[in-house]
């Protein structure tokens, strides 16, 4: 095992790869390009009838799989949706960061994702034959297809990587916790590259009505554009989707000895358990605070140093005043200079998978030096009253952003990124 360095210092951590799998678009440029003109990925939903429900959209990726795809009849039938989301977005962050595994030792490649609920799908699909068909009818392949970890499985699978692999599973902070893990697998040396973020696709039957009834979603049926309302004074609930966002992480100096391409630096990441409600946030936002906190000082960061926050945001009316109370608490009087936005005005809310997507916006948001907007922020909640950029980008230069993800269960994580020069290893 490579030691963390010869002085002691952790080794440096660069993004070098991007894959997505979102209702707005399945490329990274598309969808960044898309998020910039304000475009929505929310609408009524085709996945299934939603005569029966109080909700009838949301973010599903109702087209799954397209022609492009790569799935084949085989994996279809053998992979939860979940794990074809992961599989799709990784062969397109693998492709985009240009590594040859042929050329890497596979011990020192591994992958680490998140998902807050797995293979729901699955488990609809085969309780129906349980109740319906009997014990005897339920698929040999339920297991396998519905266990969290099956997305990060198959992907070593597919590409050989024998290094670290397991899979995180904190509700909507999953994606950024996993990233966390795979940040400091790279730091302390246990490995080269890691594959990370989330992916999830729980926009089923059971999915819908959970969530319905437990009142944590908005009812703006009639405007699903318009639905998901970050930091409004009128929003009503976080808008469910689905999706993944997968990243390569790879070591600074092994990035820059096959002449990558880097996207940005990964500086430091924090995280804090509420230890309060099973579903709500601390009311005055202190476990969203001490993870961003915890970030700031992974980072040996001042508050200061930070322009550019993308906010965990749901549109939730507890959820948005609490992170705002957060970020005043961190930040001080430099909470009011800041740069803030939630694209999940654009993209609703896909859960686990979440923090994955958002990470790469972040990314993007940092190499070109654009704020994304927050869309359908027409009357700012005067307890929000930070700069949320609301309906239009925002160009600026961009050295230090930070990414928001808050979940189910009191689970907070914030993961800083810094940009890296011209993007040349």
């Amino acid at each position: 095992m490579l030691a963390a360095s010869d002085d002691g210092k952790k080794r440096r951590v660069v993004i070098t790869g991007l894959g997505v799998i979102t209702s707005l678009s399945c490329e990274v440029e598309s969808l960044w390009q898309r998020i910039l003109a304000g475009e929505s990925g929310i609408h009524h939903l085709k996945c299934f009838s939603t005569d029966e429900f109080k909700v009838k959209f949301g973010g599903d990726i109702w087209d799954w799989p397209s022609d492009d795809s790569g799935i084949s009849p085989k994996d279809l039938k053998r992979l939860d949706r979940f794990t074809q989301f992961a599989m799709v977005a990784g062969r397109k962050a693998l492709l985009d960061s240009g590594l040859e595994f042929s050329k890497e030792d596979p011990y020192r490649c591994g992958v680490i994702l998140g998902s807050g609920i797995g293979g729901l799908g699955e488990i609809e699909t085969q309780m129906r034959r349980l109740f319906y068909k009997g014990p005897d009818r339920v698929s040999a392949l339920t297991v396998p297809k519905m266990m969290l970890n099956a997305a990060g499985s198959n992907l070593s699978i597919e590409y050989g990587l024998r290094g670290p692999n397991f899979t995180v599973a904190t509700a909507c902070a999953s994606a950024t916790n996993a990233i966390g893990d795979a940040l400091k697998t790279i730091q302390h040396g246990d490995a080269e590259v890691m594959v990370t973020g989330g992916t999830e696709a729980a926009m089923t039957r059971m999915g819908l009505s959970a969530f319905q009834n437990i009142k944590a979603l908005s009812t703006r049926n009639e405007e699903p554009t318009k639905a998901s309302r970050p930091f409004d004074a009128d929003r009503d609930g976080f808008v469910f989707s689905e999706g993944a966002g997968l990243i390569v992480f790879e070591e600074l100096e092994h990035a820059r000895a096959r002449g990558a391409r880097i996207y940005s630096e990964v500086l430091g990441f924090g995280a804090s358990g509420d230890a309060g409600h099973i579903t709500q946030p601390d009311g005055d936002g202190a476990g969203a605070a001490r993870a961003m906190s915890a970030a700031l000082q992974n980072a040996r960061l001042a508050p200061e140093s930070v322009d550019y926050i993308n906010a965990h945001g749901t549109s939730t009316p507890l959820g948005d005043k609490a992170e705002t109370l957060a970020l005043k608490s961190v930040f001080g009087k430099h909470a009011y200079q800041l740069s803030i936005s939630s694209t999940k005005s654009q993209l609703g809310h896909s859960l686990g998978a979440s923090g994955g997507v958002e990470l790469i916006i972040t990314a993007k948001a940092l190499q070109e030096n654009i704020v994304p907007p927050t869309i359908n922020l027409d009357t700012p909640d005067p307890d929000c009253d930070l700069d949320y950029t609301p309906h239009e980008p925002k160009p600026c230069h961009l050295s230090v952003a930070m990414s928001n993800s808050f979940g189910f269960g009191g689970h907070n994580a914030s993961v800083i990124l810094g940009e890296f020069g011209n993007g040349k290893a």
